[in-house]
């Protein structure tokens, strides 16, 4: 692995920290993400237009979109292979979010019965959750209210009724609801839903593309709500409900002389675990020649403790393999999702340990270290103590930490953003916010979620298309690596706003910024945290369309994943185009082989719930798309 000989990848990251540590990792001759795409290369036509199959043994078959073959051995053709390929990769994305969500449930649940370690810190969210969920708080204690939140959410994952999912019907507007009961999409039983969905696009079942299609919108909903909005939840009861916090972003935030542990996946059940006794521990890091412990985070476990511990952010997908690259970090502890197995590989060329933390995301040649929620805080004490003890084996003539970093705030939670816009208008929070829509200050705003894909330069994609938009006036809140990579480039700090953003927007986030007592103006771009908290933007778009008295799909925003590589992000933003919300993807997905699937994708779902896809792998073209059709909206307003 240390004898890889590749060439240098600079140009493929706009990120000058990256360019810095690929250089690096070309002179030591360490294997990264992207020599691993090279090779890769060139990757499979028919894979990349979804006409590839291989649900049963009689093939792998394929479709030739130019002759023959029409149809696989068994009939199958490319609309169908295609459509079935499509529900699979959501079904991937909704079960990773559920299970999360799950994971999160039963820490909750254990916590409440005095079982775990884990304090409930979010008591605002038991009260404003118990009332979402119709239950009683007469004469409860939190713990108790607690249990019984956990009950109703295991209730949905357990139930064996035709009834819609509890969580759902209890967070979405009656019209929503209608709609997806027409379209016969409202989802059950999360589990059941992922099963059938299994079942549905096995050899021999459905053969219906447009049925197929409807299943994706199906699962797309169990990810929005069995996912992203009890996953969210639940952790802001467990954590605490996020408010605005300053921190750092990039590669700078490591190091030199102390301990650097980073976090890294997607629960916090670990990360919190591991900031709280690296405080608790730092004196014994102190003894081992060290200047103390610093914690940083990748992806979204990274944004889990900024947005609550002002943790900073090393960086995200793709600049994995990097941190370790630095030669200083002494630990990267994961858990589930998003980390590359390539991790062992690239540690074992320096002194880092990589610790697993879950049943199910073990690496070969990792130190596994199991986390239950009833021994979390045993497990955290032997995790940070394993990277005071690897510091010692730190070699001064391979570190190198690039200076790059810059201000970043995150925590901006529904509850945040409301309580600020109070600060304007203490009787009716969200009339400031919708004003300055209507006057134009704000001309609409966009959720800028997803990933990072090597297929793309390394944040580019985002950073370009997210400036045109601040010229123009939209208002942008981020989630999961995009929140990462816009950090790291200024876009989550109050000088960003005047960096990028137009003087009408300009003028409204400092206004915001001076009556909430900054001083200075808000960040032109909000972090909401990470991939489950997608749902802290659906509840946004709820509250202003209720405050509106119209539907999600007649305002004036749009949604958008400039550089997704995951299942999930396919299945975050199902779930978008289901709430009625044109959603941009800037990496070309798997479907291009069906005209019927892409005709349906990116136009006739409009009819159906309000929502399509837009596909534009230009940044500057889709600002341009997502202008379009920010102002057709306003314009049908009339507005």
């Amino acid at each position: 692995m240390c004898e890889f000989n590749h060439g240098a990848h600079s140009h493929q990251t706009l990120d000058p920290a990256a360019a810095e540590m690929l250089e690096k990792a070309n002179r030591e001759n360490v294997q990264t993400v992207w020599d691993r795409f090279e090779q890769q290369k060139p990757q499979c036509g028919f894979g990349d237009l979804g006409l590839c199959c291989r649900n049963c043994l009689q093939g792998p078959c394929r479709i030739n979109p130019f002759g023959e073959p029409k149809t696989a051995i068994c009939g199958a053709d490319a609309d169908l292979i295609v459509a079935r390929n499509l529900l699979r990769t959501i079904v991937g994305g909704a079960a990773s979010h559920a299970d999360h969500s799950y994971m999160a449930i039963h820490c909750l649940k254990e916590a409440a019965e005095g079982k775990a370690p884990y304090p409930l810190k979010g008591v605002e969210k038991i009260q404003s959750v118990a009332a979402k969920l119709g239950l009683s708080t007469q004469g409860k204690t939190d713990n108790e209210l607690a249990l019984e939140i956990a009950h109703v959410a295991l209730a949905d994952f357990g139930s064996y009724s035709d009834e819609p999912m509890k969580w759902l019907t209890a967070t979405v507007a009656p019209e929503l609801l209608e709609t997806w009961k027409q379209l016969g999409i409202l989802p059950k039983n999360p589990d059941r839903e992922i099963r059938t969905a299994m079942h549905q696009t096995s050899m021999g079942v459905d053969g219906s593309p447009l049925n197929l299609l409807l299943s994706s919108l199906k699962l797309g909903l169990v990810d929005g709500y069995a996912g992203l909005q009890m996953g969210t939840d639940v952790q802001d009861i467990l954590f605490g409900i996020p408010y605005p916090i300053k921190t750092e972003a990039n590669l700078g935030v490591l190091s030199p002389d102390k301990v650097n542990i980073v976090v890294h996946g997607h629960m916090p059940e670990v990360s919190e675990k591991i900031v709280e006794w690296a405080k608790k521990l730092d004196n014994e890091a102190i003894e081992a020649g060290a200047a103390g412990i610093n914690i940083a985070g990748i992806c979204c476990s990274g944004n889990e403790v900024l947005m609550r511990q002002g943790i900073p952010l090393a960086g995200n997908y793709l600049s994995q393999e990097l941190a370790i690259i630095t030669g200083a970090v002494e630990l990267m502890v994961v858990d589930v999702q998003c980390f590359m197995p390539s991790l062992t590989k690239v540690a074992s060329c320096y002194h880092t340990k990589v610790v697993t933390t879950t049943p199910i995301g073990q690496l070969p040649d990792a130190e596994h270290i199991p986390f239950t929620p009833e021994n979390a805080d045993m497990k955290a004490q032997e995790t940070v103590r394993l990277a005071i003890a690897a510091y010692a084996k730190r070699d001064p003539a391979k570190v190198q930490i690039p200076t790059h970093k810059s201000e970043a705030w995150g925590g901006f939670s529904v509850e945040t953003i409301v309580e600020t816009l109070a600060k304007l208008d203490p009787v009716s929070p969200l009339k400031p916010l919708v004003d300055n829509i209507i006057a134009g200050n704000i001309l609409g705003a966009v959720g800028v979620v997803g990933c990072n894909n090597v297929k793309a330069i390394q944040d580019q994609q985002t950073v370009e298309m997210v400036k045109d938009l601040l010229a123009n006036n939209v208002l942008v809140v981020a989630t999961g690596c995009t929140a990462h990579a816009l950090a790291k480039y200024g876009f989550l700090s109050p000088a960003g706003a005047k960096k990028y953003a137009g003087s009408k927007l300009l003028s409204v986030l400092t206004a915001i910024g001076e009556a909430a007592g900054l001083n200075e103006p808000l960040p032109p771009v909000l972090h909401m945290g990470s991939c489950v908290d997608n749902s802290r933007i659906g509840d946004l778009l709820g509250a202003l369309a209720g405050y509106l008295s119209i539907s999600i799909k007649d305002l004036p925003v749009a949604a958008s994943a400039p550089e997704l590589q995951h299942e999930k992000a396919v299945s975050i933003g199902t779930w978008a185009v289901a709430l009625g919300v044109m959603t941009h993807v800037g990496v070309v997905p798997p479907v291009l082989g069906s005209p019927l699937v892409t005709k349906v994708l990116t136009s006739d779902l409009e009819g159906l719930t309000g929502g399509k896809f837009f596909v534009e792998t230009d940044p500057h073209l889709a600002a341009e798309g997502i202008l379009a059709h920010i102002l057709a909206k306003r314009k049908a307003l009339g507005i």
